[in-house]
């Protein structure tokens, strides 16, 4: 697996809130705010689960998550006419990816759960503070860039057989033996 490092996600941060103010200033003329609201949330989250597919070097899968995203925005837009709850599944489509691709046992995935709940209201608190959607995606995706934080439980979910492969084999023969000569050494 290859987490991104914290400063990484602070960049992706600062890219998503560029991107989309920049976005929703150039077309909100020209396009309802809320119809352009939902369009930069399914555009933002889209962006964002091909940037952890990228980096979690799992190869399996990554077709059924495009389509399952695909039918999942399909099916919130045409369903949901609340912009906070589409705002809120989208999320969870993003949570629901990233545990996926991350994390493989259930605490971490509920702690990442937690994290996109706080980026939710973060959202909501940059909103009622500033009214500036600039900060609140800055918010919400700096947030998000503490995932990697989460400690790993368990065998990585990287989708790679449990067979080690052979240099791992080695390195933990090679420790053995060195254990044994240590304890060898240290008895004589």
């Amino acid at each position: 697996m290859n987490r991104p490092a914290l400063l990484e996600g602070c960049g992706v941060a600062l890219a998503a809130s560029l991107t989309g103010s920049l976005l929703f200033a150039l077309f909100s003329p020209m396009i309802g705010s809320d119809t352009l609201l939902r369009l930069l949330i399914a555009g933002l989250g889209f962006g964002y689960i091909l940037y952890l597919m990228r980096r979690s070097g799992q190869k399996t899968g990554r077709l059924l998550t495009l389509a399952a995203w695909s039918v999942s925005t399909l099916l919130i837009g045409l369903l949901v006419s609340s912009l906070p709850l589409y705002l809120l599944l989208h999320i969870g489509l993003v949570w629901l990816i990233r545990s996926f691709y991350f994390h493989s046992s259930l605490f971490p995935a509920i702690a990442d759960l937690g994290l996109s709940g706080l980026g939710a209201a973060a959202i909501v608190w940059a909103l009622l503070q500033s009214g500036s959607l600039l900060l609140a995606i800055w918010c919400y995706f700096l947030l998000q860039a503490f995932f990697s934080t989460i400690p790993t439980l368990g065998r990585p979910a990287t989708g790679k057989s449990d067979q080690p492969e052979r240099g791992d084999r080695f390195r933990r023969a090679e420790q053995a033996a060195e254990a044994a000569l240590r304890k060898l050494s240290s008895t004589h």
